[in-house]
């Protein structure tokens, strides 16, 4: 397994050609495109995916790309880079004071944009490292995958989707809260919120077997999610929390 995930970058653009380009050059220096062409689409993926980081063309057809801007600040903290005319400087500096995070003008090189998400994702990087407001997470990564908090869905390092029970969900949840660190049964039945009626300790144990069978190489000699003997669990991973 890979210990990272490429960086999901979601652009809206609608010339087919630039989209083409941009997931080409940022796609060989191993981050992940998105392109989607209307702002209904971009929505719809903002809803589907943990998403790092937003291009958005404010020149669409029939929409106006800074109330689109406006949306995405308003439902998510994903960063958003601003892809502008070289005569919209009015529009550029509308769209900071909305709260996008840069802008780069067309035609731009391949290069200054790669230099510009990249500088806009270590600033991110950094916040994440701060103190979390509670319920402002997205998503965990850790090994290659992927946990969506939003959509419930865990996704594979191979990209395949993987079905988890609200039980597995929520034990995998406060296991990626609490990186490398052992948690008991008691501990994890807390912050897993299992504790219902009619449910042990030993519930844990079924809920991290039938975890493993679906994430580990080999269920039976477990590195991932791994017993500390007489103690209880612990996720063997460095873990990245999105906001």
């Amino acid at each position: 397994m890979t210990n990272s995930v490429a960086p999901h970058i979601l652009m809206l653009d609608d010339d087919a050609a630039i989209c083409e380009l941009v997931a080409e050059y940022l796609g060989n220096n191993e981050m992940r495109v998105t392109c989607v062409h209307t702002g209904s689409a971009m929505f719809a993926a903002l809803e589907a995916h943990a998403v790092d980081l937003v291009l958005l063309d404010l020149k669409l057809p029939g929409e106006d790309g800074l109330q689109l801007a406006r949306q995405v600040r308003e439902r998510a903290t994903v960063p958003i880079i601003l892809l502008t005319g070289r005569n919209e400087e009015a529009d550029r500096v509308m769209g900071l004071e909305l709260g996008a995070d840069d802008y780069v003008t067309k035609p731009f090189s391949p290069r200054e944009l790669l230099a510009r998400v990249r500088a806009v994702l270590r600033r991110y990087q950094v916040q994440a490292t701060l103190p979390e407001r509670d319920g402002s997470r997205r998503a965990f990564r850790f090994s290659g995958w992927e946990l969506n908090l939003r959509t419930r869905r865990l996704t594979a390092p191979d990209g395949t989707a993987v079905d988890l029970s609200n039980g597995e969900f929520s034990l995998l949840n406060a296991l990626c809260r609490s990186p490398q660190r052992v948690l008991s049964r008691d501990q994890l039945l807390s912050l897993s919120r299992l504790h219902e009626a009619e449910v042990y300790d030993r519930s844990i144990d079924v809920q991290i077997r039938r975890l493993r069978v679906k994430m580990e190489q080999d269920a039976t000699a477990p590195k991932l999610i791994v017993t500390e003997r007489g103690a209880g669990y612990r996720l063997a991973s460095d873990v990245d929390t999105l906001f």
